[in-house]
């Protein structure tokens, strides 16, 4: 079902504008560096390491060994929560040794390497620190809200200086990554309520509008995630206000200058790939 403020953003846009827009979902999966090597536990995929981290994670894990394809952690007879105690271990000393900065002693889940859907109903493979899923390779979900209002302005977040990732850049009206635990119209629930001040739908629209995959290297290392994107039509009169201290400033946009500054490289590149989501979700245009 389309939804009000997504129409109305599309509108606002010329043709020419939407395809400039719509052409920047290209970036939404970056090639992996040429030796980057996967690595798995036992013949399941785990995620992609650069050759020194690799060599590093094998003398953390026990027991692990090289072949052809890659880093095999040979821990398929153990349990879910020996194979995370023994991660998260790794993970602690990556972390007294500097290499791994951000700690956010909050946990991710890991299903297997193309988890769309998480289902709590299916058991994780693992659950370790959320810091560690970039330094690791390892795919991660999150949720990410498009905030319009009804003319199809868009509400957008600028993103705090003491985030660990992207200070400062604009993003979505909410977004949030998805702790183990935690199904996604949970998280999204919450994320609106700390991010946005936002503790009841009523009165607004809101859409599910798919999902998302966006893949690049980043400096903690390959980041791989899902984004579950929905849109929101939020009712005339309504501002966001930020609870939890993530968030420095929202601002109101109009259509054409989301598309400018998006083009200006102010966006982070999963609230770009959230926005383009959303607006597929309400178009017949496919670019």
């Amino acid at each position: 079902m389309q939804s009000l403020g997504p129409i109305a953003f599309l509108n606002a846009l010329s043709d020419p504008g939407q395809h400039r827009l719509f052409a920047l979902s290209s970036q939404a999966v970056a090639p992996a560096p040429s030796d980057f090597q996967r690595w798995y536990c036992a013949d399941r995929p785990l995620g992609l390491l650069s050759p020194e981290r690799a060599h590093w994670l094998a003398q953390q894990l026990a027991p692990c060994r090289f072949t052809p394809g890659g880093l095999v952690w040979e821990v398929e007879c153990a349990t879910r929560e020996q194979r995370s105690a023994q991660l998260q271990n790794a993970l602690l000393q990556a972390r007294a040794q500097g290499l791994l900065p951000g700690w956010r002693n909050e946990r991710f889940s890991f299903w297997h390497a193309d988890c769309m859907t998480p289902d709590l109903n299916v058991p994780a493979l693992l659950d370790v620190e959320r810091s560690g899923f970039r330094f690791l390779g390892m795919l991660s979900h999150a949720v990410h809200v498009n905030g319009f209002l009804p003319d199809g302005r868009l509400w957008c977040a600028r993103r705090a200086l003491t985030k660990a990732t992207d200070p400062g850049m604009l993003d979505n009206v909410t977004a949030g990554g998805l702790p183990s635990g935690e199904r996604v119209q949970d998280c999204l629930q919450r994320e609106l309520a700390e991010e946005a001040g936002l503790f009841s739908l009523q009165g607004h629209a809101l859409q599910a509008a798919g999902q998302v995959r966006t893949s690049r290297l980043e400096r903690e290392g390959w980041h791989d995630e899902i984004l579950h994107v929905f849109n929101l039509t939020l009712r005339n009169g309504f501002a966001p206000h930020n609870q939890d201290g993530e968030v420095a400033e929202f601002i109101c946009l109009r259509p054409g200058e989301v598309l400018a500054r998006t083009e200006a490289g102010e966006f982070t590149v999963d609230a770009v790939q959230t926005l383009i989501q959303g607006l597929r979700a309400n178009s017949a245009h496919v670019v």
